[in-house]
């Protein structure tokens, strides 16, 4: 009992020894608040709830994201390092469970007669009559074991830690699927875009291609000059070379979706005729807060941060006693014919505490680095936080200005229209010039490829939205 008793005042005494852990420069806490409201509405409903096959109703653009679901292999790639952290979970969670290992070996040695092991067994019989081998034997087979007990919850801790950090490449995991989601819809309405402007330039070729012939009959008929005629066929040559320009776009923005979707390039199938009539859904906010929850990136970012304050404990753990205790069982003898024997058995049990006193150094850099990595990850927990923010005010603002942008240009383009067959018609009664012709049709045609990208800036508004209020990875 006395001696357990002086054992225990040992360990307090080392443990007040080594267990001074030195005071951290600077920490910082993490600032969760946001604004209450976007527009002075408390409203929770929240269209990111909606599943993205919900919310992208177009079947051919739901074919593409299901491809790429499965086939992109960036996305690929963050699942195998899912599979890392998964993997990192049961190194940890092995650290502090008992050592149990098998061990079997055999030897001979052959000591030098004049050697001390050598006088020893020259002088020593192993029974009466019987000398040692030579040479000797050393044949054993047992079982030994090993396992720090974790007092200070450091290899808990460390657990805890990496099993955070799972979660977090689940989330980011989340996070990379509502990235793709957006991207693949994204590029699939620009290309509707480029489309529709390619449609718009071709039927303007047309028209300005019937203006050139008649402007020639005309110059036949000494009516206009060469100069009208070179005026509105260059007006043509120019309207011409915009759809090589839109062609290549289109080549690009497919192979974009193709790379995205894991194929090599092929036709992207679409309906783009029916761009401009696509109706945009109301989009429900609800409230900054909800980006706590919703934000795939913001859930990652505090999963980190937990995970990075649990690195703190673990580090700060370092400072205190380790205790491990080892055990041993087995058979050992000079003989393999005397391991069945009862007095080849051998035991041992050991018990060792460590604790650090000098040249603590490695150990306090730890601590520090740890404390200097939470301080960053709170930085980081609070910029994603802001940045969610300020996405989602942003794309809503963005919605509301491309709306009345959109109103705007369209009444535009109704009254160039219009202006395009009163030029014509007052151009063949001779109360208009050509240049007002030409002029008339190059502004028609820049207002109709206008209100397409105003149309498109819409759609990736649209898009923004959903994915700043954290939809599009369920």
């Amino acid at each position: 009992m006395r001696i357990l008793n002086k054992l225990f005042i040992a360990v307090i005494a080392i443990s007040v020894l080594g267990g001074c852990v030195p005071a951290l420069k600077s920490t910082r806490t993490e600032n969760k608040s946001v604004p209450v409201s976007y527009n002075k509405s408390q409203d929770t409903s929240n269209t990111a709830k909606i599943k993205w096959k919900e919310y992208f109703n177009d079947p051919d653009l739901a074919a593409l994201i299901d491809t790429a679901l499965k086939n992109n292999q960036e996305l690929n790639i963050i699942l195998q390092e899912i599979e890392i952290s998964k993997n990192e979970i049961k190194a940890r969670k092995g650290e502090y469970l008992p050592f149990v290992n098998l061990s079997g070996g055999a030897g001979f040695e052959k000591a030098g007669r004049y050697t001390r092991n050598g006088a020893v067994e020259d002088n020593i019989e192993i029974k009466p009559g019987t000398e040692f081998p030579e040479p000797l034997g050393d044949f054993g087979l047992g079982v030994y074991a090993s396992w720090e007990i974790d007092i200070w919850k450091k290899l808990r801790n460390a657990k805890k830690a990496a099993t955070t950090r799972y979660l977090a490449s689940i989330e980011g995991r989340n996070f990379m699927v509502t990235n793709l989601v957006a991207e693949i819809a994204s590029s699939y309405y620009e290309l509707m875009t480029l489309d529709n402007q390619l449609d718009i330039i071709q039927k303007n070729i047309e028209i300005q291609n019937k203006s050139f012939q008649i402007i020639k009959q005309e110059k036949e008929a000494a009516k206009v000059t060469q100069l009208a005629v070179n005026r509105f066929e260059a007006q043509l040559l120019n309207t011409q070379n915009l759809q090589y320009d839109i062609l290549q776009k289109i080549t690009e923005t497919e192979n974009r979706i193709n790379f995205l979707t894991g194929r090599f390039p092929q036709p992207i199938p679409r309906n783009s005729l029916s761009f401009t009539d696509i109706v945009l859904d109301t989009i429900y906010s609800g409230i900054p807060s909800q980006l706590l929850q919703m934000r795939t990136d913001v859930r990652q970012a505090e999963l980190e941060l937990t995970a990075a304050k649990l690195d703190i404990k673990v580090a700060k753990a370092n400072f205190y006693p380790s205790f491990k205790i080892t055990a041993g069982v087995g058979l050992n003898a000079f003989n393999p014919a005397h391991l069945i024997n009862p007095q080849s058995l051998i035991y041992n049990l050991a018990g060792e505490l460590v604790t650090p006193l000098v040249n603590r150094n490695a150990i306090k850099a730890t601590y520090y680095n740890a404390n200097a990595k939470q301080i960053q990850a709170v930085y980081n927990y609070e910029r994603t936080i802001l940045n969610a923010h300020l996405e989602v005010a942003n794309q809503l603002s963005g919605i509301n200005n491309f709306a009345k942008s959109f109103d705007t240009k369209s009444k535009e383009v109704e009254i160039l229209n219009q202006s395009v067959t009163i030029s014509n018609n007052l151009y063949r009664s001779a109360r208009a010039d050509y240049m007002e012709v030409l002029l008339t049709q190059r502004e028609a045609l820049e207002s109709k490829i206008d209100l397409i990208e105003i149309k498109m800036k819409q759609m990736r508004a649209k898009v923004n939205i959903y994915k700043a209020l954290g939809g599009g990875w369920n």
